[in-house]
């Protein structure tokens, strides 16, 4: 039987290629990649106060930009290429077309459909670390800071989780798209170089007034890529993919109900904000299970990413010292690392092995079986053991952003200071950058204090006068 002609085999479509599978893992790498340009641009840039929009908003494309020409030039070989040990791979360029054109190592897709997919999950896992950094970090620490970390910290997670051959890939780990690899590692990067850095200016942590309708406007970005975030990663379509993308926006929407009663129950009011905390911290939770959970393990995970998180940030976070300490300015210690633990572990107690055949496609598929399921089947401990992977990849996720983010730090704060100047701090972007977020007074006014004040810089160029 001779299939339609735009199913054909071709040169440009050889045998083992999928059409369907390659356009949705495109479609799903650039709903991603939305989530930080401009999603966590704008969310970045609305939550500050206005005198820090640019810097964060900056920091936040920066990293984007950055960790794209790193990914080719050699990172993506050290996550998913030729292995050099168990936590890491070779590194190499991924730029020739003969590479590029070959099968991935998982899909029915060429390298290049994968690097770039891949690539969007390296880039938000900067900025989220970003996140915990802003309105103080030296944008000049930040550019170094963003390859050097990209370099020895991410790959070692990716591959040793995500990788075939990883070790913890082979112990079993089940991090379905990234609650590990991205989340946990932001978290804990996050408020470690939050720590070195030091905290903002004492008048820019005092309680000010965010531009909500900007604010939601990045959120709702957030949300809504997060379908291309969980949906992609079975590498193909596929029912798993659809019962992922469905399980990510129950828990959500179960967590942001969640936080938002608790915010009603204890402060007396809806908080914008807090539903927006929510909602991550339950985008978050689900990540590691969202495709080998059922959907009514995702509602208890969402009922849980709404109120364990809300009690680190709001209760906690007040009473032990190190949390008083450090200044988190996202609070993404609370929203990743901690809802990303929580997924986690949570993805060990629930993760159904019916789901779990249907994702990893594996002949030994019986060995991922969530504690539930292990007490339900009698194979208590097979659940127990599962259980102990994933307790185990939380220390070595964490010991590893520890250890690399503070060597990172204490490598470059000789060389550039990792905080702005106190003179810096007070005037903001302007002192940084030159440039300011928007304007308020009369519209085409020029502002002399700033450098740049318009896009091509004609007030350089003299009015040639009419004759």
């Amino acid at each position: 039987m001779e299939l339609p002609v735009g199913l054909q085999f071709d040169e440009a479509s050889p045998e083992w290629f999928s059409k369907a599978d390659n356009a949705w893992q495109l479609t799903a790498a650039t709903l991603v990649g939305m989530q930080s340009v401009p999603g966590l641009i704008i969310l970045y840039g609305s939550i500050v106060k206005k005198k820090w929009a640019v810097n964060s908003a900056f920091m936040a494309l920066y990293a984007f930009a950055a960790v794209l020409v790193c990914w080719v030039g050699w990172v993506y070989q050290m996550s998913f290429g030729t292995e050099l040990f168990s936590f890491l791979g070779r590194p190499n360029v991924a730029l020739d077309e003969k590479y590029l054109f070959t099968r991935a190592f998982g899909g029915k897709m060429p390298n290049a459909t994968m690097i770039y997919f891949q690539f969007v999950f390296a880039a938000i896992t900067l900025i989220l670390i970003a996140g915990a950094l802003l309105g103080r970090m030296n944008f000049h620490a930040w550019m170094l800071f963003v390859p050097l970390w990209v370099t020895f910290s991410y790959p070692i997670t990716a591959y040793s989780i995500w990788n075939p051959n990883g070790w913890l890939a082979s112990k079993g780990l089940i991090d379905y798209s990234g609650g590990y690899v991205i989340h946990l590692s932001s978290g804990v990067a996050g408020f470690t170089a939050a720590y070195w850095v030091g905290p903002r200016a004492t008048v820019d942590k005092e309680r000010f007034p965010p531009n909500n309708m900007l604010m939601l406007a990045g959120a709702g970005l957030l949300w809504m890529g997060w379908s291309g975030f969980n949906g992609g990663d079975p590498y193909n379509v596929s029912m798993d993919a659809s019962l992922a993308v469905l399980n990510t926006h129950v828990c959500t929407a179960t967590s942001l109900l969640t936080w938002l009663v608790l915010d009603i129950i204890f402060f007396g009011k809806p908080s914008v904000i807090g539903a927006t905390q929510g909602m991550i911290t339950g985008l978050v939770c689900i990540t590691p299970a969202a495709g080998v959970v059922q959907g009514w393990a995702a509602i208890i995970m969402g009922m849980m990413s709404g109120s364990i998180p809300w009690y680190t940030m709001m209760i906690l976070n007040k009473q032990i010292r190190l949390l008083k300490h450090v200044d988190d300015t996202m609070a993404v210690f609370h929203t990743h690392a901690v809802a990303g633990s929580l997924g986690g572990i949570l993805t060990g107690f629930f993760s159904s092995p019916k789901l779990c055949r249907l994702f990893y496609l594996v002949d030994n598929w019986q060995h991922y079986i969530g504690l539930a399921y292990g007490i339900h089947d009698r194979r208590i401990m097979a659940g127990l053991k599962q259980m102990g992977i994933q307790l185990l990849g939380i220390v070595f996720v964490v010991v590893v952003n520890v250890v690399i983010t503070s060597l990172i730090c204490l490598l470059l704060r000789p060389i550039v200071p990792l905080r702005m100047t106190e003179d810096d701090l007070k005037i903001g972007d302007d002192a940084v950058h030159g440039e300011e977020a928007y304007a308020l007074w009369g519209d085409g006014e020029k502002f002399n204090g700033s450098k740049h004040n318009s896009v091509y810089g004609m007030e350089d160029y003299a009015v040639p006068s009419k004759a």
